[in-house]
């Protein structure tokens, strides 16, 4: 009996380290995704109605990249270009708790090597101007330039 016992200590005390190996994890990637330059909170539906996804999107110099945030897998789950990106709809709706409103957007994306689909994006008001900013904003082309 005392062997059964220490082996029933020692799975526990296994399935407890890989708890915290798992949750200190997803505490680092959260923090550093949340803390990166151009990054804000972003809920992805593929249907107006959900179900939503929470997540971090980042905006870099010619894509955007959005990480679910319930994962551990440090790639982006999903990356768009940004000449890919139309923002076909804009509606403002409350928030979950009632308090503030949030802006919810039907876009057209795809990559660079994808055909485009249709997603629903909610985010703040203020990452919603940051969004249409960055879209707007596309950099020159250097072969256009004379």
């Amino acid at each position: 009996m005392g062997g059964l016992e220490a082996d029933t200590l020692l799975a526990l005390a296994a399935l407890l380290l890989l708890a915290v190996l798992v949750s200190g994890l997803w505490l680092s990637r959260t923090r550093t995704l949340s803390h990166r330059l151009g990054s804000f909170s972003c809920s992805l539906a593929r249907r107006p109605e959900g179900p939503w996804a929470r997540g971090i999107a980042q905006y870099g110099v010619r894509r955007l990249y959005w990480w679910r945030l319930a994962s551990i897998l440090p790639r982006a789950r999903h990356v768009w270009s940004r000449p890919r990106i139309a923002v076909l709809s804009r509606t403002t709706v409350p928030s979950p708790d009632g308090h503030t409103r949030i802006v919810e957007l039907r876009c057209r994306v795809a990559g660079e090597s994808s055909s485009p689909i249709e997603v629903y994006l909610q985010m703040s008001p203020e990452a919603y101007a940051g969004l249409t900013s960055w879209i707007e904003a596309t950099p020159t082309r250097s072969a256009s330039v004379i």
